[in-house]
């Protein structure tokens, strides 16, 4: 199997030089070159292409946005953003992720060595996913209108839940899990929902900051309410709320009412916010009165979670293989029996609004 090309662009030698050597002897991988700007980048992609491309936004001469539009236009290529780890870098960066990049690496803008050393592990899986990457498939549209740390399971924030807890409700809860790939399904999905729709809970895989910057893009553009969640943020109709990057999200109930809890937390299956503790929370505290949806993703975080909401009685779809960027997250969660419906992404957003339909 040949190795994973990867060609890194950033005008900090320092970046250059600590993600070389970070990668350096990683199995599968290989850098074949860096470059201080897009122009001296291209000069060298002539020569050989790379599988993946890591990418700085702000540079001299041509910046990051600009050479990704022309990257996706003309030789469409997995990018990577590197952006700094600041609330006008996450902006940015949100344009970046909405013009075809897949996935996010931050970088602090001081104790920047270290920084990318420690984040090794997180840096291989993001290249690892960006390299299975179908970019064809982006344009798919929705309906109108390394050595890892040790893997912990949800039982290290939650306790699993206990069987046929909940009873049947009129409120219902959609929850949504995904990664790579997903901030795009997640703009076609969401900005195809019509105001009056149940409410919705997403782990998206990304950063501190990021989240904020991203939930806010899609409220913009969105029917329904979109916003980062807070600590005791109502789940309701017409609105969608999204965890906060670095923090673990679960579902509470209050009353009648469910509501959302922000807590700190073990990394679980390798993230946080991580599927798997929402979806466990989803199936403790709404069982059937619940949707849960898995999407484009690398890894299996979530699989686990969403078997326990089907055990509990709610339905389950996952996003189909022709429809995914990355097709891991589904298909290990189709691999448990953890789902009821495969479909595609044009499909979703009916099913979220017809979720008591068959």
């Amino acid at each position: 199997m040949s190795k994973i090309k990867v060609m890194i662009v950033d005008d900090s030698a320092v970046v250059r030089n600590v993600l070389s050597d970070v990668l350096k002897g990683v199995s599968g991988i290989e850098v074949i070159g860096s470059a201080a700007d897009p122009l001296f980048a291209m000069r060298k992609m002539e020569e050989i292409w790379p599988d993946v491309i890591v990418l700085d936004i702000e540079m001299p001469r041509m910046d990051g946005i600009t050479f990704l539009k022309k990257i996706m236009n003309e030789h469409p290529t997995p990018v990577i953003i590197c952006s700094t780890l600041t609330e006008s870098g996450a902006e940015t960066t949100m344009s970046a992720m909405s013009a075809g990049a897949v996935d996010i690496i931050t970088k602090p803008k001081i104790g920047l060595k270290n920084f990318l050393q420690e984040q090794k592990p997180l840096i291989v899986e993001s290249i690892r996913g960006a390299a299975q990457a179908q970019l064809s498939r982006r344009k798919t549209k929705p309906l109108t209108k390394v050595e890892a740390p040790p893997k912990l399971t949800a039982d290290a924030v939650l306790a699993p839940p206990s069987k046929g807890a909940m009873t049947k409700t009129t409120e219902s809860v959609i929850a949504i899990g995904t990664s790579t790939g997903g901030t795009q399904a997640l703009e076609l999905v969401l900005s195809a929902l019509p105001r009056v729709s149940p409410g919705i809970v997403v782990v998206q895989h990304m950063p501190e900051k990021f989240t904020k910057a991203f939930a806010d893009r899609l409220n913009g553009i969105c029917e329904i309410e979109v916003k980062e969640a807070q600590n005791n943020d109502r789940v309701m109709p017409g609105r969608a709320l999204i965890a906060p990057g670095g923090l673990h999200m679960m579902l509470k109930r209050s009353g009648a009412q469910y509501i959302v809890e922000i807590s700190d937390g073990p990394v679980v299956s390798r993230h946080k916010p991580s599927v798997d503790v929402l979806f466990r929370s989803v199936a403790k505290y709404a069982g059937a009165n619940a949707l849960g949806i898995i999407m484009t993703g690398m890894g299996d975080d979530g699989a686990a979670g969403l078997l326990e909401m089907h055990e509990a009685g709610a339905m389950t779809i996952a996003q189909d293989e022709a429809s995914c960027i990355v097709f891991g997250m589904p298909k290990e969660a189709i691999k448990k029996g953890a789902v009821d419906k495969v479909l595609s992404l044009n499909e979703i957003p009916q099913k979220i609004v017809s979720r008591n339909d068959s």
